[in-house]
């Protein structure tokens, strides 16, 4: 059985400013790629941190069914908040520890409901460290926010 790797990555042209998501998805079987997908999108007036989770997001969602799956981003944002401060979030009527209301809510609350129909294992990488998928991940989140930038 072929493993699956989501490769996430956001981008954005001041912040906030224009902006774009990118996910590179593939299906390994012993390290040798057999099917790849790549998604793209992004938004007129935006975050940096809105842009990378909605390439979570996306990947999840572009499943048609469960699956176990690794997602690979190089946003510690992400990792952080979907692997530890959401169950505090929830548990707070998303309120942080400050009891301030959690920032971009709406969308860890899709995050939240993205991944549960999955097993998900989330890893960080230093993003702009030469790693090829990720890098793939950043010219998609970058084509993604192209429509969006205005010509200087």
């Amino acid at each position: 059985m072929p493993e699956l790797f989501a490769y996430t990555d956001g981008a954005c042209s001041g912040n906030p400013g224009p902006g774009g998501w990118g996910v590179l998805m593939l299906a390994r079987d012993g390290g040798a790629v057999v099917k790849e997908r790549e998604l793209s999108g992004g938004e007129m007036m935006t975050t940096n941190n809105r842009m990378e989770l909605l390439a979570a997001i996306s990947a999840l969602e572009a499943l048609a069914r469960p699956s176990e799956l690794t997602v690979v981003t190089d946003s510690a944002y992400v990792k952080n908040g979907v692997t530890e401060w959401i169950h505090g979030w929830k548990r707070n009527g998303w309120r942080t520890a400050g009891r301030d209301p959690v920032k971009n809510a709406d969308l860890w609350q899709r995050l939240d409901a993205a991944q549960a129909r999955h097993k998900v294992v989330w890893r960080w990488i230093k993003g702009h460290a030469g790693h090829a998928e990720n890098e793939r991940a950043d010219a998609l989140a970058r084509a993604g926010m192209a429509p969006f930038k205005v010509a200087k």
